[in-house]
């Protein structure tokens, strides 16, 4: 499923831009507002994008930003700028994420984006392609049973692509708990697939 915020994932920046943010976080820790601005408008799509692939809500997603970037501002000074700062902020928007879902929506699960690596490529195949869109489909689906532990860890690490290491600093657990949810999340997905759609796993040569 795709959605305005596809073309903005929150991808690691290069050394040279992180350098350049890392210098306007200086300059805002010692009073400077544009730079403030700045870090805002750099960040905004990503941020967003991310609440968005936690709660599917453009208006929560939204909501959800503002919140983080409230957020920053407060708390930038806790900031070690010898870390990776999009982690940092990752940190605060899962963070931020979860908390939300706590308060708006306690009895209610939401769904994930599909697997990039599935619900992507192989568009000169349409047979293939649309059999990707189903299944994307279905991990929707079967996303909705995770706790917000598993789904961040989910979306984190096979969604978002991030390594072990820095999805642990992002949910401020050792690695090895993040790789028991991310396990866990797998797992339920996996069974949830393999009853509802076990041909289709087959067509596509999952096992």
């Amino acid at each position: 499923m795709s959605n305005k915020y596809d073309e903005n994932r929150f991808a690691p920046p290069n050394t040279d831009d992180e350098t350049q943010v890392k210098q306007l976080i200086a300059d805002f820790k010692h009073g400077n507002q544009l730079a403030f601005s700045e870090l805002v408008d750099r960040y905004h799509n990503q941020v967003t994008a991310l609440a968005y692939k936690m709660v599917n809500d453009y208006d929560e997603a939204a909501d959800i930003a503002q919140i983080v970037f409230v957020k920053m501002a407060k708390n930038i000074w806790r900031y070690d700028p010898s870390k990776k700062f999009y982690t940092w902020l990752y940190k605060v928007t899962v963070n931020a994420s979860i908390d939300y879902i706590r308060k708006h929506r306690r009895h209610k699960h939401e769904p994930l984006e599909s697997f990039h690596d599935i619900t992507e490529g192989a568009k000169s195949d349409p047979e293939l392609s649309f059999r990707r869109r189903q299944l994307g489909d279905e991990i929707e689906q079967a996303a909705r049973s995770l706790s917000e532990k598993q789904r961040a860890a989910f979306l984190l690490r096979d969604v978002e692509g991030c390594k072990i290491d820095d999805v642990a600093n992002i949910m401020n657990m050792p690695e090895a708990t993040v790789r028991w949810y991310l396990h866990r999340a797998r797992t339920k997905i996996r069974k949830e697939l393999t009853r509802k759609c076990p041909q289709l796993l087959l067509l596509l040569g999952i096992r």
